[in-house]
């Protein structure tokens, strides 16, 4: 049988103490905010078309909730000290430190404070919730007061996401059944023998090592048992070493194509992955405890200003296990502006198109979808509808794959990642896996080979990398890996290839510059049962991506944006849904199961930097934004076509348009006032929080070393031995789901390293 899932992918309310550090009075001033956020109303205050009966008692119950109950105000500050960059902490902190006191709570708060009672000022949490209401949304529209602003931010996203995401021992949330959700079963039905079988297979089993299992003992066994020879440092207890081929740190999209590769031409390859290894029996499609262990930072990821959302996987498999299955080949124009404008013929070349046929494959990509879910037939009817074109998106799961939650692990095991592809692939030819286990840096020294044609000043010895044995997370306690290799590959993404590299004394210019992200904004509708139209299901069920359509400018020609429907279960929903009162914001809970999302994604041409971990700063180009103001138009001309009855944006005062009996110059005007300026900032009275779940670019190939940080091998500029094969060498943004792109440039490059490695063993000889 396989073995227990980790305790936090179910459900229930943590055991541990909470060591937040929030002194009680700050906490209570956090509680008094999170019920704001989320407050008590009294019964039947909500009336909304719907079939469900708005007397229902578990509706009901939801409107009497508060953000401040079921320890949702210990949970919020417990995340934000472990999971928030600097600036969210203090400026959190602050606020409620100040709001703590009378006398800040005046200087913010004004005469609102003032009670006919002595002392006459009092403390924010002491205020009617009435009025703790109308102060939090004034600062919400006060540019002046934006530091202010980001910290309510922070704590409204960390409380709706808690609240909406968290599940009980028995894997329910109170609040679901009043919102219409419900935690999916697998719709693909196996008879009881499959059913057997499939929960005793674990396909990575006999090249995994995980250290959340392991003891001192029985690493080292685990290691030796899998052909490794396990050396422990005689003077410190702790320190491991070992020898192999080849190092890969990472096991997604990128270092899961290249285990395979390297490994299949008879290389012992060892692939470090900081995440836990999970299979198909051990998901749950619980939201909380699914982007605790899945995702990077624990879900709890954004650029420094705060403006936009970031979700990376971090599990083995990476983003391949959490991703929405889009399947997307390289546009033949991006392909030539890599070729042609950065000189870089892979990109042009048979070797990359032979790549991708490859790439699709192995990861069994489908083009047809049997069954469309809600959301995709949303798309599909308004385009129809407005004469647009719509296309079908391959996607790597069988034609009648109808998960919504493959974002959370795919509990069918039909989306075939990484994990249950290349990775099987790679350990079947020798390969070890090492989950549990964080690279923290190269071993670099100087280059002293005679034989090289191109020398680096430099040569990767290996890399060192830290874990914690048998789940231990005192991290005074973690035990040092030391591998040397022949060749180590970085596949840890565009986010943390960078921060590693720097980390190990590399300086190319390059290196955590040009990072893409992909900026999408969000539009959404209301489609009540009855104008629905034939539009069946519930936002959260059947394939995530199945549909896109293409925004071209009528002039250019070109592409400005791609509309397609993203994976929102009620916390994420929650999370990014605007607020504007109390009132209004259980209303729009109350109809989540028919509100349909479209979101637009462009090709960015502005860029971020990324040379420290978790420390993400990003800017677009006036160009991004404009093209995502004409994405999210498009995505509301559809949702109104396909025939909702309001529409909406997720600009931060509550952007939205009644469609029933307007008229069409109603809906431009509407439009017209659509804006995409990214928030919170001065001088901007309303804006939207992006988000991102492709980046790219951050260690970009280049033909020397003054247009990038490797080579057309993926070897760095800097160190020989060192190969980058993951997001992060793309030239630009790729413009679609880069799942194919990063996978196909990987199968390229991980070749080529095996070219070189030969011709090095040859040279020394």
């Amino acid at each position: 049988m396989g073995k227990e899932c980790h305790p936090l992918l179910k459900g229930g309310r943590r055991e541990s103490k909470y060591t937040h550090g929030f002194p009680s009075h700050d906490l209570q001033t956090l509680a008094s905010i999170c019920e704001v956020f989320l407050p008590p109303l009294p019964k039947n205050s909500v009336h909304f078309s719907s079939k469900r009966d708005s007397s229902d008692q578990h509706i009901q119950s939801f409107l009497e909730s508060s953000g401040s109950d079921n320890f949702i105000p210990e949970e919020v500050a417990e995340v934000l000290m472990k999971k928030a960059f600097l600036e969210a902490v203090l400026v959190v902190r602050l606020v409620t430190r100040i709001l703590s006191t009378r006398l800040g709570t005046l200087l913010l708060c004004g005469f609102s404070c003032v009670g006919d009672k002595w002392p006459y000022v009092n403390k924010f949490s002491s205020l009617s919730l009435e009025k703790r209401e109308r102060v939090v949304q004034k600062w919400y529209k006060n540019w002046l007061l934006t530091p202010i602003r980001l910290g309510f931010i922070f704590i409204k996203f960390l409380c709706l996401l808690t609240f909406f995401s968290q599940a009980n021992e028995n894997s329910e949330n109170p609040a679901w059944k009043a919102i219409g959700y419900h935690v999916d079963d697998v719709n693909e039905k196996f008879s009881s023998e499959e059913e057997e079988k499939e929960e005793e297979e674990r396909p990575l089993d006999k090249g995994m090592v995980e250290t959340i299992y392991e003891t001192d003992l029985s690493f080292v066994h685990s290691l030796t048992e899998k052909g490794l020879t396990v050396t422990k440092d005689p003077e410190r207890g702790d320190v491991y070493k070992l020898k192999c081929d080849v190092v890969i740190v990472g096991s997604g999209c990128g270092g899961g194509v290249a285990a395979a590769v390297l490994a299949s031409s008879g290389y012992k390859v060892v692939v470090l992955e900081k995440g836990n290894y999970f299979t198909k029996t051990d998901y749950s499609s619980l939201e909380g405890p699914s982007i605790a262990q899945l995702y990077e930072n624990g879900g709890i990821l954004s650029t420094v200003d705060g403006k936009t959302m970031v979700m990376a996987g971090s599990t083995v498999g990476g983003g391949s296990a959490v991703n929405w299955s889009a399947c997307i080949r390289t546009p033949k124009d991006v392909l030539q502006e890599w070729g042609n404008d950065d000189k870089l013929p892979l990109f042009t070349s048979h070797e990359y198109d032979s790549a991708m046929d490859t790439v699709s494959k192995r990861i069994g990509v489908t083009e047809k979808c049997v069954k469309e879910g809600f959301q995709n037939q949303v798309l599909r009817k308004g385009c129809e509808q407005l004469g647009l074109k719509v296309e079908a998106v391959s996607r790597n799961s069988s034609e009648d794959h109808y998960c919504g939650s493959c974002n959370y692990g795919c509990k069918s095991g039909d989306k075939k990642g990484t994990d249950t592809t290349w990775l099987v692939d790679a350990v079947n030819a020798g390969a070890v896996i090492i989950s549990g286990c964080k690279a923290e840096k190269f071993i670099i020294e100087k280059n002293l080979s005679l034989h090289h044609a191109k020398k680096r000043k430099n040569k990767c010895l290996g890399v060192i990398a830290r874990f914690n044995l048998n789940g231990d997370s005192n991290i005074h306690k973690k035990s040092i890996l030391q591998i040397e290799a022949k060749a180590t590959v970085s596949a840890c993404g565009a986010l943390l290839t960078p921060p590693l590299m720097i980390s190990s004394g590399l300086r190319n210019q390059h290196i955590g510059r040009n990072l893409h992200l992909h900026p999408v904004l969000m539009a959404w509708g209301y489609f009540p049962e009855e104008s629905s139209s034939g539009i069946e299901g519930l936002p959260y069920q059947g394939g995530i991506i199945t549909s896109v359509h293409k925004v071209v400018d009528p002039e250019s020609k070109n592409v400005r944006a791609i509309l397609e429907t993203p994976a929102l279960l009620p916390g994420t929903f929650a999370a990014l849904c605007p607020w504007e009162s109390g009132l209004d914001y259980k209303t729009r809970m109350l109809r989540y199961d028919r509100t349909s999302h479209l979101i637009s994604i462009v090709r960015d041409r502005g860029s971020g930097e990324v040379k420290v971990e978790g420390r993400i700063s990003y800017s677009m180009s006036r160009e991004d934004e404009e093209n995502c103001r004409a994405g999210l138009r498009e995505a509301l001309r559809i949702l109104i076509a396909a025939g909702a009855t309001e529409v909406g944006t997720h600009q931060s005062d509550g952007q939205r348009f009644k469609c029933k009996g307007t008229t069409p110059a109603e809906v431009e005007e509407f439009l017209h006032e659509v804006s995409a300026a990214p928030g919170p900032k001065a001088m901007v009275k309303n804006w939207t929080t992006y988000c991102t779940a492709h980046q790219m670019g951050s260690c970009r190939m280049g033909i020397d070393d003054s247009r990038g940080a490797v080579d057309d091998n993926g070897e760095s500029w800097e160190a020989q031995d060192l190969f980058v094969c993951d997001a992060s060498v793309l030239p630009s943004a790729v413009g679609v789901n880069p799942m194919i792109t990063i996978q196909a440039t990987a199968y390229c490059l991980s070749n080529k390293i095996t070219e070189i490695l030969k011709e090095r063993a040859s040279h020394s000889s």
